[in-house]
């Protein structure tokens, strides 16, 4: 009996090892909170709910603006969820670190907290997070890496699921070797206990494995070359699909304006100082003379002394009609139409749909991913509002037959021409 072949000569392929990889992840499949009903009507209550305060941010199975919902009464506690979802600022101040966990993943975006939401409300909105739209979720997971990727602003596998699937190859690779160095080992044992074999058979089931050799050896350059290439790849194509989106970008501007203190504790409309919202294409900045309007009257007592140096230099700009060179946050690409009085008027679209929750933001920051992706998704789900407006009464006869609402898409809203000229 010859043996000529060594034991580091065994194939181990890729495909087996993603096969298995796979075969393994497809176990971790959730349970859903018995406590979450899966009726028809808790579905249908909780999707007008979702569609009314969460789709702006959230998707069921996939990452958005928010994490993906579906499987969260799993991954949480089910009170805990409940009271994050009526008002998640109240658990991050708390200090509970799961609250400040996310806070801190989703680049301090506070959730706008529900607390007009019964308990009930929660439980019909969790029925439908948990049990809604399954036939979508293998359409959306399909559409992940086109329109999906787009209109989540990041493009192709995030970065940190791209780090969670290597890390875990690495350890599945690194059992296995070490299962196969067992089995050597037991057969080495086997083999030098056995009369059968000559000297030079023994000899060469004793080898040592040379590292150096093996580390010089074609399959592992080729085995580095590859991971090497493929994190260059996966890098280039984050960074290509990244140009241009700006979320999350919060410049400082000339004046330390507040929105939460103007928009959100005193309740000035966002209209009052944008005042070509509903009038035209550009929402419109405010110049110094609307802020006087009102700091013409709030003044400090004793005339201008003691104001802050803010302040000071809005009264600055207007006493020598200076403007205030505002930073622009929202920037569409020229190529891009896009008209606030169609949406705001027409649409009966809330400024913070497009721009979160304005009235809470110390410092402005771009909210969505304002990509053509992120708008087509819109377009596509978003339904019209026709009662009313008489312009919409012959394309509502000719939607009649269809069973779905009349939506963006149906009147055109995909066609390419809409937005671009």
């Amino acid at each position: 009996m010859s043996i000529k072949r060594s034991f580091l000569g065994v194939p181990i392929h890729l495909g087996t090892l993603l096969v298995a990889f796979f075969l393994l992840g497809g176990m971790n499949a959730y349970a859903v909170n018995p406590d979450v009903s899966d009726s028809e009507d808790a579905i249908q209550a909780g999707q007008a709910l979702f569609n009314a305060n969460c789709k702006t941010c959230h998707k069921l199975d996939q990452r958005y603006t928010g994490p993906a919902l579906r499987g969260v009464t799993e991954r949480r506690e089910l009170d805990w969820a409940v009271n994050f979802i009526i008002n998640s600022q109240l658990l991050i101040q708390s200090g509970d670190p799961t609250a400040n966990a996310l806070y801190k993943e989703y680049n301090n975006i506070v959730m706008p907290s529900h607390e007009f939401l019964s308990k009930d409300d929660v439980m019909n909105l969790l029925s439908y997070i948990e049990y809604g739209d399954k036939a979508e979720a293998a359409t959306t997971d399909a559409a992940a890496t086109g329109e999906g990727a787009a209109a989540g602003g990041g493009g192709g596998i995030p970065t940190e699921y791209l780090t969670i699937i290597l890390v875990v190859l690495v350890f599945v690779l690194l059992l296995i070797l070490v299962v196969l160095g067992l089995i050597v080992s037991v057969l080495t044992k086997y083999l030098n206990n056995s009369d059968k074999l000559d000297e030079d058979d023994k000899a060469f089931i004793n080898q040592k494995g040379d590292v150096k050799k093996l580390l010089t050896s074609d399959g592992f350059i080729v085995i580095v070359t590859t991971i090497v290439l493929a994190l260059v790849v996966k890098t280039a194509i984050d960074g290509i699909y990244g140009v241009g989106i700006q979320q999350g970008y919060a410049p400082s501007q000339p004046i330390a304006y507040s929105h939460q203190l103007h928009a959100g504790q005193y309740e000035i409309e966002c209209q009052y100082c944008h005042t070509g919202v509903e009038i035209g294409k550009s929402a419109n900045i405010p110049s110094a003379n609307i802020c006087m309007n009102c700091h013409m009257h709030i003044q400090n007592v004793g005339g201008q002394e003691g104001i802050s140096p803010e302040i000071a230099k809005l009264y600055d700009a207007y006493d020598n009609n200076k403007p205030i060179e505002w930073v622009r946050v929202h920037n569409l690409p020229d190529l891009a139409y896009f008209n606030h009085s169609q949406h705001v008027v027409v649409g009966g679209i809330e400024c913070q749909t497009c721009h979160g929750p304005i009235e809470e933001m110390e410092v402005v920051y771009q909210h969505s991913a304002l990509t053509m992706g992120w708008c087509i998704d819109c377009h596509r789900n978003t339904e019209v509002n026709a009662q009313g407006n008489e312009y919409y009464d012959k394309l509502v006869l000719l939607h009649a037959d269809s069973k779905d609402a009349l939506k963006v898409k149906d009147i055109g809203g995909l066609e390419c021409a809409k937005c671009h000229y």
